[in-house]
């Protein structure tokens, strides 16, 4: 590792691909070292998948009672409700992390990442980078396929090519939304907090149908945080289902735009944060 964080940038390829490498060997370096106790990491990640599993059953039991909510069945809310889990447990495994920037703007240690040749994102996102959250995303991988199989869906070979463009899209908005939201910390060293009410909150939001809320929370999650375009508007796309709510079925097409969008202005965003900062002053 310390080869390739020494070695000097080469072409386009490799400068652009460096962060990602850089990325997957942090990573591996804390796996590894959680695999020293491999009884405290199955045991975490199986708590961790029982939390997952517990979150679906709530809407198991809340279909199972109702029967359908705003005309959606069984399944179809298993569906929306997994590939929430699925897109949201993929991107707090490789961005949740984030959201302890406060943590480190209080106790310095984002100092010593500035000097590090690499991107301190980077170090961040993979600070005590835990495995043991692969128990969120292998439950709801698990209950996404089964709806999948469950729901009537008239499978053409488009459907079968951009169902896995979408759930790229989804990790990737929402792993967006996670890095805006912990990028408050810069301009308010408390705000962890309200970064968690946009991301666990909005996780919560988007496992039930969004027709089954006001049309202000709707146009909040499509047009300010674009939460919509992480499970709702694929599961339509998927379904052939009009927009209950109104909103053009165009949008359905719109995760992987609205994907780049927002890691773009997640980037920036870090940008803006990073030139704000002033150290500790310690």
């Amino acid at each position: 590792m310390a080869d390739l964080l020494a070695r000097p940038c080469g072409g386009t390829v490799e400068r652009l691909t460096r962060p990602a490498r850089v990325y997957a060997l942090l990573a591996w370096t804390w796996s590894r070292a959680l695999a020293q106790y491999p009884a405290s990491l199955a045991l975490m990640t199986f708590g961790t998948a029982l939390g997952a599993v517990a979150e679906i059953f709530a809407v198991f039991v809340v279909f199972r009672h109702a029967g359908a909510l705003d005309g959606f069945s069984l399944a179809e809310g298993l569906l929306i409700a997994s590939l929430a889990n699925l897109m949201f447990a993929a991107a707090d495994m490789l961005m949740g992390m984030v959201e302890g920037l406060g943590q480190h703007i209080r106790s310095g240690s984002l100092d010593v990442m500035l000097v590090r040749p690499v991107s301190p994102l980077v170090q961040i996102a993979t600070d005590r980078f835990a495995v043991r959250r692969l128990g969120r995303v292998v439950p709801a991988a698990a209950v996404a396929g089964f709806a999948l199989y469950h729901c009537d869906i008239d499978w053409t070979a488009g459907k079968v090519l951009m169902l896995p463009v979408l759930v790229v899209s989804g990790v990737a908005i929402a792993a967006s939304v996670w890095t805006a939201s912990g990028c408050l910390q810069f301009f308010v060293a408390d705000a962890r907090e309200a970064a968690n009410s946009v991301t666990y909150g909005g996780h919560a939001l988007t496992e039930y149908p969004l027709s089954i809320y006001g049309k202000g929370v709707v146009y909040a999650v499509t047009f300010a945080v674009p939460l919509a375009f992480v499970g709702w508007q694929p599961v339509l796309y998927l379904l052939d289902r009009p927009d209950p709510t109104g909103l053009p079925d165009l949008l359905r097409f719109a995760p992987p735009f609205v994907a780049v969008a927002a890691c773009t202005a997640a980037a920036l965003l870090w940008r803006l944060g990073l030139r704000h900062y002033r150290s500790t002053g310690s």
